[in-house]
């Protein structure tokens, strides 16, 4: 087998290119607005807790809230991750214009839950936040994300409202500008939903990473596994939490037909990135070991892609 890509799946490749930079520049509406802090260039920091295994266990019911609190308890509980008085961002994805029954958003009770829980820990502040590719207002209300998370106690910021600050990112992101709260918080927890996606197969957690880039970030399509890898490898938080409540199955990231999305009512939750992604895609029928941005990402020593390392509870 020759090295390399034939000329049918290069023009394949092309083709869902521009297909996922049109979808991604509807997220302009993210970025009016917008303040850009003039400043130097750091780089995001380490947000995973010193000492930590790395390790996931997985919970399942008919209640998100319950399983995602079955979830992080059997890792120590959320005091274990977050110390009093610290500020956490909780990272979901709310990038469509979509309800929580078509799957394309991270559902609003599991992101609740994750505020109850940290505001429970001590924190001192929780931001939840996101760059939508749709409009940011509508996105954020419709998904049921702006009020779960008001209500639980949460600082809800969508692209209108975030500023953008330049970064020290490396590989295919260099140069690009980050969400402000990721360089100034203490604690990460990225929220991804499990679904499909139209280049990388799946979108998870790591590919989560990319709703905290600026204008930009549609170039990072083009070479789409070796920037996951790459964007997880600069980005360590301290909590992955993947939402298998609803998953879609296809025509994602939008979505949009209830046709294509199933009911698995699971969380999983954990230290390691690449571990909780390798179980979100065995959720959407995907074996983890055809998907080449979990290869690259566990060749560069982020975690393991080997879904029988992950501690299932079980049902409620």
């Amino acid at each position: 087998m020759k090295d390399g890509i034939g000329r049918r799946e290069a023009a394949l490749r092309i083709g869902q290119a521009a297909l996922a930079t049109a979808a991604i520049g509807v997220g302009t509406f993210g970025f009016l607005g917008r303040r850009t802090a003039v400043a130097a260039a750091p780089e995001p920091k380490d947000f995973r807790v010193a000492g930590e295994a790395a390790r996931a266990a997985a919970a399942r019911g008919a209640d998100p809230s319950a399983n995602v609190r079955r979830a992080v308890a059997a890792l120590g509980g959320m005091e274990r991750f977050v110390r009093r008085g610290e500020a956490v961002l909780i990272k979901p994805n709310v990038g469509w214009d979509r309800l929580p029954e078509q799957a394309a958003d991270t559902d609003p009770q599991v992101v609740a839950e994750l505020v109850r829980l940290c505001r429970g820990a001590g924190a001192g502040r929780v931001i939840v936040a996101d760059v939508s590719c749709n409009d940011p207002g509508r996105s954020f209300a419709r998904s049921g994300i702006l009020a779960a998370a008001q209500a639980a106690g949460a600082e809800v910021l969508d692209g209108r409202k975030l500023e953008m600050v330049p970064a020290g990112l490396s590989g295919a992101a260099s140069g690009m500008e980050v969400i402000a709260p990721i360089l100034a918080v203490d604690r990460v927890i990225n929220v991804p939903v499990a679904k499909h996606h139209s280049l990388s197969r799946v979108t998870l957690g790591m590919k989560n990473w990319f709703g905290v880039l600026g204008r930009g970030r549609n170039r990072l399509h083009q070479e789409i596994d070796q920037s996951i890898a790459e964007l997880a490898a600069l980005f360590r938080p301290t909590l992955t939490v993947v939402d298998a409540t609803r998953v879609l199955l296809a025509n994602g990231p939008q979505g949009g037909s209830l046709d294509d999305v199933k009911l698995v009512q699971a969380v999983c939750a954990g230290t390691d990135p690449v571990l909780c992604d390798a179980w979100g895609a065995t959720q959407l029928g995907v074996d983890p070991k055809a998907l080449r941005f979990l290869a690259e990402a566990e060749r560069r020593g982020l975690g393991k892609a080997d879904p029988a390392l992950v501690r299932e509870l079980g049902k409620a």
